[in-house]
C-alpha cells in the first residue's frame, strides 16, 4: 500500500513538471525517438553517446559542409545527406533551419535532432586551413572535471579494492573549427589507487590525442589514440555499431578517423593514423598502432587466455593483468568513390608478444581468435543515389574463413524506407578489430536475414517495423550446439503540436541449454514501452511506462512506471525523474535512459521491487563557467543487501551525486 500510494503521488507531480528544452542534454530527447537503446550493446552505446555528445559540442556551419561532415553525424541516411548536399548545391546557403523542412527525407524528429549539431553562419566562403597563427590566437579551450561520490561502502571499499569508492575523471580539450583538435583525458574509476601503487603518476588511466582535418590534400591526421572504421567495419572497426532500430541510418561504407577522446580503456590504437586524398576520387588511409592490453594469463604465464576489455584495476589479480600484452597493429585502405559509386580495398595485420590461447575445453571458444599473428582482408562497395542505396563488405581471414555483409535500403519517396540486410559469417572466421552487424554481437558464427521498414503515412506520424532471423551453427555461450533467433520490432511515434505519443513492441525468440544441457529450452521476451511528452519551446513534460516479459522454464514479468520534468530560470536548469519498478527477477529486467552530467552515459538496469529518482541542477554562471550537481537514489523494497562479493552493499539504498564543473578559455 505505502509504495502505491508513494507512486501515485510522485507521478502526479512528476507529470506536471515542466523543462525548457534548451538544456544542454536537449538532442537527448529527440535522439530517443530515432532509435532504440535496448537493442546497442553496452559499449557501443556508450561510444555512440559519446560521439554525439562531443559532436553537440562542436557545431559546425551547414552551409560550409561537405559530404564528410554531414556523414559524421550519425542519424542521417546516406540519402538524407545527399539530399541535403543537394539542396545547398541548388538553392544555395540556408538562411534559416526552416528550409530543413523542404528536405522530404528528413521526419520531425531529425530536423529537430539536426538543429544540435550544426548551425547557420552568414559566410559561405570557401573553407581552407588555418594558419598556426590563427589556430594558437582564436583557438578554444575546455577543461572539463567530473566526480562521482557514492553515499555507501562496498565490500571491497573496506578489504579488496586498492582506491578510494569515489569515481572522477578530467578532460582537457582545444579545439579550432573543424579542423584542429588537441586533448588529453585522465580518469579513475571507484576502487583503483590514484597517486598510489602503479599509479604513481596520479589517474588509472590517461588517452592523448592530436587531429588534423582539411589540410588540403590530407583529410584527416590523428596521432596518439585513435579510432577507426573501414568499410562496413568487417574487419576494422573499433568505434561501434548501430542497433537494429537504426541500421537504415548509419554509414554505408563510409571511412572515418577519429581522435580517441572518451574514458574507455578498450579498443583504441595508439599511433598515428592518416588520410590522404591521392587524387579527386581517389582516398588511401593508413595507420600503425602499438600499444599493451590487459589480458587473462595461463597459470605458467606462458600465455594469454583472453584478452580484458572492462578497463578496470581495482584489485591485486586486475592490476596484474593490467598491459601485461604487447599488440602491433598497422594497416591500410584504399577508396574510390565517383558519382555515387564507391569501392575500397583493405588490409589489417596484428600481432601479440604473448600467444593467445584460449579454452577450448568449453566448445563455444573452439573457433575463438588464438595465436600470435592475425590478418585480415576485405573488399567493399557501394552506391548511393536519389532512391536506392547498396553496400557490402567481403573479408577472409589469414586461414580463408570467410565473412560478408550486404545491405540495401530502397526510399521510393519521402515517407517510405526500406532496407534489407544479410550477412554471413563462418563460425571459423577471426578478426580483434570487426564490428559491425550481428545477432550475437562478434562478427563470427552467424549468418541472417534483416527486413526493415520506415514509414510516415503523415508527417506528424513515423511507423517502424523490422524482422530479424539469425541461424548460429556452432555453439556459443549458454549453447552447446547449433541454434537460431528471431527479432520482431514494431513501433510508432506520433508528433501533433506540442504533444507526443509513441509506443513500441519488441518480441525475441531465442534458444539456449536446458539444466541438464541434453537439450535446448526455448526462450521468449517481450518488451513493451508507451510514452507521453508535452513540448511547446518552453515547458516540457513526460510520462512514460515500460513492461517486460520473459518465459523460459519459468515465466518472469516485470513493469516500470517513470516521468521527468523540470524548470529553467535565467542561468540556472533543473529536472528531475521518477520512476517505480516491479519485476519478478533479473530476466525481467528494464532498461531506463536518463540524463546525467555531460560524457556520462546512463541507462541502468533495474530489478526486483523499487523506487528510483534523480535531481539534478544545472548552472550556466558564464559563457566560461559551467557547473552541474546530479544526485541519483534507487531504494529496494525486496531486499536486504545489494550485490554479491566485492561490490555487496550492505543495505537496501543506494545514493550517488555527480558533480561537474566546466571551463572554457
Amino acid at each position: 500500500m505505502r509504495s502505491t500510494v508513494l507512486t501515485v503521488v510522485a507521478l502526479l507531480v512528476c507529470s506536471f513538471a515542466a523543462a525548457q528544452s534548451n538544456d544542454g542534454n536537449a538532442w537527448e530527447t529527440y535522439f530517443n525517438e530515432v532509435t532504440d537503446l535496448d537493442d546497442i550493446e553496452g559499449d557501443n552505446a556508450e561510444a555512440l553517446y559519446d560521439a554525439l555528445e562531443e559532436l553537440s559540442q562542436s557545431k559546425f556551419d551547414i552551409n560550409k559542409a561537405t559530404k564528410e561532415d554531414l556523414e559524421i553525424l550519425l542519424f542521417l541516411s546516406p540519402e538524407q545527406v545527399e539530399e541535403i548536399c543537394a539542396y545547398l548545391y541548388m538553392h544555395g546557403p540556408m538562411r534559416s533551419f526552416g528550409e530543413l523542412a523542404m528536405i522530404e527525407s528528413l521526419d520531425v524528429a531529425r530536423r529537430n535532432l539536426l538543429q544540435h549539431f550544426v548551425y547557420i553562419g552568414n559566410d559561405a566562403d570557401k573553407r581552407k586551413f588555418p594558419t598556426m597563427k590563427n589556430i594558437l590566437k582564436y583557438g578554444n579551450h575546455e577543461l572539463m572535471a567530473t566526480a562521482r561520490v557514492p553515499l555507501y561502502t562496498r565490500a571491497g571499499d573496506e578489504n579488496g579494492y586498492l582506491g578510494d569508492r569515489t569515481k572522477h575523471w578530467f578532460r582537457y580539450t582545444f579545439k579550432y573549427g573543424q579542423y584542429v583538435k588537441a586533448g588529453l583525458v585522465g580518469s579513475k574509476d571507484a576502487g583503483e589507487p590514484f597517486f598510489a601503487g602503479r599509479n604513481r603518476l596520479g589517474y588509472d588511466y590517461y588517452s592523448f590525442y592530436l587531429l588534423l582535418k582539411n589540410c588540403g590534400r590530407l583529410r584527416s591526421l590523428a596521432v596518439g589514440r585513435y579510432r577507426l572504421k573501414l568499410g562496413m567495419g568487417l574487419i576494422a572497426n573499433n568505434y561501434f555499431t548501430f542497433g537494429k532500430t537504426a541500421i537504415a541510418y548509419s554509414p554505408n561504407t563510409s571511412n572515418s578517423v577519429r581522435a580517441h577522446s572518451s574514458r574507455s580503456d578498450a579498443k583504441y590504437l595508439q599511433g598515428g593514423a592518416a588520410t590522404v586524398a591521392i587524387s579527386k576520387n581517389l582516398d588511401a588511409t593508413g595507420f600503425v598502432s602499438y600499444r599493451k592490453i590487459d589480458a587473462t594469463p595461463t597459470a605458467d604465464s606462458s600465455a594469454v587466455t583472453t584478452i580484458v576489455t572492462s578497463g578496470y584495476h581495482r584489485t591485486v589479480s586486475e592490476m596484474a593483468r593490467r598491459g601485461n600484452v604487447g599488440q602491433f597493429v598497422v594497416g591500410a585502405n584504399l577508396n574510390f568513390f565517383k558519382n555515387g559509386f564507391h569501392a575500397g580495398a583493405t588490409a589489417i595485420y596484428a600481432s601479440l608478444d604473448k600467444e593467445l590461447r584460449p579454452s577450448v575445453s568449453q566448445v563455444f571458444r573452439r573457433y575463438y581468435p588464438a595465436g600470435k599473428h592475425f590478418a585480415n582482408y576485405s573488399l567493399d562497395y557501394g552506391y548511393t543515389g536519389s532512391m536506392l542505396t547498396i553496400g557490402g563488405e567481403a573479408a577472409f581471414d589469414r586461414k580463408g574463413a570467410f565473412a560478408t555483409i550486404n545491405r540495401l535500403i530502397f526510399q521510393p519517396s519521402g515517407e517510405v524506407t526500406i532496407t534489407l540486410l544479410q550477412r554471413f559469417y563462418s563460425y571459423k572466421f577471426t578478426t580483434l578489430f570487426g564490428n559491425t552487424f550481428s545477432d550475437g554481437g562478434r562478427v563470427q558464427n552467424e549468418s541472417g536475414v534483416y527486413a526493415g521498414l520506415s514509414w510516415s503515412p503523415l508527417r506528424t506520424t513515423t511507423v517502424t517495423v523490422y524482422a530479424d532471423y539469425a541461424y548460429f551453427p556452432w555453439a556459443k555461450y549458454l549453447i552447446s550446439q547449433s541454434s537460431h533467433s528471431t527479432d520482431l520490432f514494431a513501433s510508432v511515434v506520433h508528433k501533433r503540436n506540442d504533444f507526443t505519443l509513441s509506443a513500441r513492441y519488441r518480441l525475441r525468440l531465442r534458444q539456449r541449454d536446458n539444466a541438464e544441457k541434453t537439450a535446448l529450452i526455448n526462450t521468449t521476451e517481450q518488451r513493451a514501452r508507451a510514452a507521453m511528452a508535452y513540448d511547446n519551446g518552453s515547458w516540457r513534460a513526460s510520462l512514460q511506462a515500460d513492461v517486460s516479459n520473459c518465459q523460459r522454464e519459468e515465466n518472469s514479468f516485470g513493469w516500470m512506471l517513470s516521468c521527468t520534468g523540470g524548470t529553467k530560470w535565467r542561468w540556472l536548469t533543473a529536472d528531475a525523474s521518477f520512476g517505480y519498478f516491479d519485476t519478478d527477477n533479473y530476466d525481467s529486467r528494464l532498461y531506463i535512459y536518463e540524463r546525467g552530467t555531460l560524457y556520462n552515459f546512463s541507462f541502468p538496469v533495474f530489478y526486483g521491487n523499487g523506487l528510483r529518482w534523480t535531481a539534478c541542477a544545472r548552472a550556466e554562471l558564464s559563457r566560461s563557467f559551467m557547473m552541474i550537481c546530479k544526485i541519483g537514489q534507487t531504494h529496494y523494497f525486496d531486499r536486504s543487501t545489494i550485490s554479491s562479493g566485492l561490490q555487496l552493499i550492505n543495505g537496501n539504498t543506494v545514493t550517488d551525486i555527480d558533480v561537474q564543473l566546466r571551463l572554457r578559455f
